[in-house]
């Protein structure tokens, strides 16, 4: 079916009360991991690429952005694609009119005028071609809102929401980016007091730092899309390495990304359940 509208997605999650997945997309065989698992579980999966991973490709979002949105659009599941972190309003107004569904400008190193002024570009360029703007507060208390420790002020939170328009904020209560442990513990009562002061959906970054039950947790008390990427790249990574450990004269590369890429579908496919299957 063709893409979906991210608000969508997210909207039909929080009024049910479980979690919409949003993961991270590397290269072509990640989007077809993910939409595969998607396929398999039959729910929603939203596609993102961080701004990061543009710079990777060559600092060029439309080819594998293509491929994406053509992976969404070919395949029976229901599926957005959405650009990540973008530090770029020039580069997320581009994602739009290339097709994607949503975008999260990332002002969070910028002072909170211009983070607010950038952000509310973004969200009227976007609203006016049907797209969804995610973003997020910037300095707290003198640290980027992705410092270990930092929490989102809920006062804070709903200004801003009322400032910029955003769709969908992303709020730091107690996850870090790019843990390769589940050890972190989420700040509950805040993620409570958030969905009340914000009055949009709450994003979770790094939540694969974030253990299972506390995700659930997290999702019980408010937060509706659960961002995904450093857990799932492990499952590509070590599937590889399992195979070239296990065929060490293999040359063609197709049989060890597979492995890779069937690896990380099947706990894309385990996650959607678990941010799903809340009972």
């Amino acid at each position: 079916m063709p893409r979906t509208c991210t608000t969508k997605i997210v909207t039909d999650a929080a009024a049910k009360g479980i979690g919409a997945a949003a993961m991270n997309v590397i290269h072509l065989e990640t989007a077809e991991a993910l939409v595969q698992a998607a396929e398999r579980s039959g729910k929603p999966v939203i596609l993102q690429m961080s701004h990061n991973c543009v710079r990777y490709h060559a600092d060029d979002l439309d080819p594998i952005g293509k491929a994406m949105i053509a992976l969404a659009d070919a395949s029976p599941a229901t599926v957005a694609v959405h650009l990540d972190h973008c530090e770029s309003v020039e580069l997320a107004k581009h994602a739009i009119d290339l097709g994607f569904n949503s975008v999260m400008y990332d002002g969070s190193t910028l002072p909170t005028e211009e983070n607010i002024a950038n952000t509310a570009d973004v969200v009227a360029y976007a609203h006016a071609r049907g797209a969804t703007v995610e973003a997020e507060l910037g300095e707290i208390g003198g640290k980027t809102a992705h410092t270990p420790g930092v929490r989102t002020n809920p006062d804070e939170a709903r200004q801003f929401v009322a400032d910029t328009g955003v769709d969908l904020l992303a709020v730091a209560v107690g996850s870090e980016h790019a843990m390769k442990s589940r050890t972190a513990s989420l700040d509950i009562d805040l993620i409570k007091e958030l969905k009340e002061a914000a009055g949009v959906p709450l994003v979770l970054h790094g939540s694969s730092g974030v253990p299972d039950e506390e995700i659930r947790r997290g999702i019980r008390a408010g937060m509706t899309k659960i961002n995904v990427s450093t857990h799932l790249n492990g499952f590509f990574t070590r599937a590889i390495r399992e195979y070239l450990d296990a065929n060490p004269d293999v040359t063609d590369s197709r049989k060890y990304i597979a492995a890779g890429r069937e690896a990380l579908s099947a706990e894309a496919e385990r996650l959607i359940g678990v941010f799903t299957d809340l009972d």
